[in-house]
């Protein structure tokens, strides 16, 4: 009998934790699209999840902080935001929930903690949106088109309004180009729609009008015309990676800003939360993101140098097969590229030991890199060997990480693993262009050599980081709580 009501206890209060997701969903849409208000669980995306989804989000935030994060909690101080003014913004609620329930805010009023929390949100500055034109709608291309369009809300950040593609583009090449768009063999369908009108020679994307423009020469062309002003360039081609060659975008009418998606030459290579604030947008007009794999260790790199100091290292990057190798064994500039990548291991080289001194200067000269493509379509490993000044024990390194995923200015780049089970498939779809599996962290008996396993989704989480740069770059970046 006792089981029999201790099931119905549970049924109950099954319920009542689902009844309360819906209200949570309700909430954070609303602010959303009313508000330009985005709400995420520690850094955990919550817009356009289901149920199930918030849920599990719930425990993993439980887990994280080791204290429990109920979504009854959650919507509570949801409500409470809701409740107040505040300018277009980003909130951690996993963090504000986390924050309500320690000592020395357990007793407060729920509306008195969120304004404190808050209180400088109204002293953001005015937001202009900034019209965006991707040129190039490769792999990453399309996932910042996504993103774009997914996060568009009320179109007071980044709105995307062109793209740029070469070759001539016909009916059939504009139907193609939104098949891509719609689905991904990796990361599943778009969430919205995408529809194609040729009379305007654009895509409809959430009903949004995006021009496709077919060019070869970027200087020639246009953006006024289709009342395109002051743009942010994102140059995803692959074609121009140095200054003299991006500098071509600026000699095009309405654009005044470029971003590379890749390492570029004499220009400012950022990684997102680490260097971004040595290169002020007033003072530079092309900057590039760096690579996926740059932006996957420099984050953990930082954190480590200054908490440890770094002697010297090696990073080994176990990376995801690209488009630039061959399907089947043939001729590649290359060297072992040329083999068939989804049936080989393939050692080839990587830059980004040498890169990541451009973000982290005091690196310069300390570190060895190489990379071995493995035949996976996504999601990649980084393993740094490390010898550091400072000696440390396992428990000691990863508490430090953990602090860095938890607060400071690493929070969207870091994501603190706690699973026993984690593989590469498991990291596809993650926003923080770092994972760090703190169970298979190594230190060597004598605590001066660490071994770090750093997962990202070199698509994914690197899109991620472009457009948080870009925002940085456009100056919208909005009023953020983490």
């Amino acid at each position: 009998m006792n089981s029999i009501k201790s099931y119905e206890k549970e049924l109950a209060f099954q319920a009542d934790r689902r009844k309360a997701t819906t209200e949570f969903i309700k909430i954070i849409s609303d602010l959303w699209y009313d508000k330009s208000i985005e709400i995420v669980l520690f850094k955990n995306q919550v817009i356009d999840r289901n149920v199930s989804d918030i849920i599990n989000l719930h425990e993993y935030a439980g887990q994280f902080v080791q204290k429990p994060i109920s979504i009854f909690d959650s919507v509570e101080l949801l409500g409470a935001i809701s409740d107040i003014a505040l300018p277009p913004s980003k909130i951690d609620i996993g963090k504000l929930t986390y924050e309500y329930h320690s000592d020395e805010n357990s007793s407060r009023d729920i509306k008195a903690f969120i304004l404190d929390k808050l209180k400088d949100a109204n002293d953001s500055k005015n937001i202009i949106p900034k019209d965006v034109i991707l040129y190039g709608f490769g792999r990453i291309g399309r996932l910042l088109a996504r993103e774009l369009m997914a996060k568009t809300g009320n179109g007071n950040q980044l709105r995307l309004r062109a793209i740029v593609t070469r070759g001539q583009l016909t009916p059939e090449v504009l139907e193609k180009r939104a098949t891509l768009l719609k689905t991904d063999s990796v990361h599943g369908q778009f969430t919205g729609t995408v529809d194609t009108d040729f009379n305007k020679k654009a895509l409809l994307i959430n009903g949004t009008t995006v021009h496709m423009i077919s060019a070869d020469k970027p200087e020639n062309i246009d953006y006024k015309i289709f009342g395109i002003e002051q743009a942010l360039l994102i140059d995803n081609s692959g074609v121009l990676r140095d200054k003299k060659g991006l500098e071509k975008h600026l000699k095009a009418k309405g654009i005044s800003k470029v971003l590379l998606t890749a390492p570029g030459k004499d220009i400012p290579n950022i990684v997102h939360g680490v260097n971004q604030y040595e290169f002020d947008p007033d003072s530079f007009d092309i900057y590039s993101a760096a690579s996926c794999t740059t932006n996957a260790i420099a984050p953990i790199l930082k954190v480590v140098e200054d908490s440890l100091g770094i002697k010297k290292g090696h990073l080994e990057t176990i990376h995801a097969y690209t488009n630039d190798q061959n399907l089947v064994d043939n001729l590649h500039g290359k060297y072992r590229r040329g083999r068939a990548a989804a049936l080989n291991m393939v050692i080839t080289e990587t830059g980004a030991g040498t890169a990541v001194a451009k973000a982290i200067p005091s690196l310069d000269g300390k570190l060895t890199s190489n990379a071995i493509r493995v035949p996976v379509p996504n999601g990649s490993l980084a393993v740094l060997n490390l010898d550091i000044s400072t000696k440390t024990s396992k428990t000691a390194i990863n508490t430090i990480i953990k602090k860095y995923a938890l607060e400071g200015d690493l929070v969207e780049q870091i994501k603190y693993s706690l699973s026993n089970e984690l593989v590469s498939s498991d990291i596809v779809g993650t926003s923080s262009p770092s994972v760090y599996d703190s169970n298979a962290t190594i230190v060597s008996d004598d605590g001066k050599n660490i071994i770090l396993y750093v997962w990202y989704d070199n698509e994914y989480g690197y899109s991620h980081q472009v457009i948080r740069l870009a925002k940085y770059i456009a100056k919208v970046r909005r009023f953020t709580y983490y």
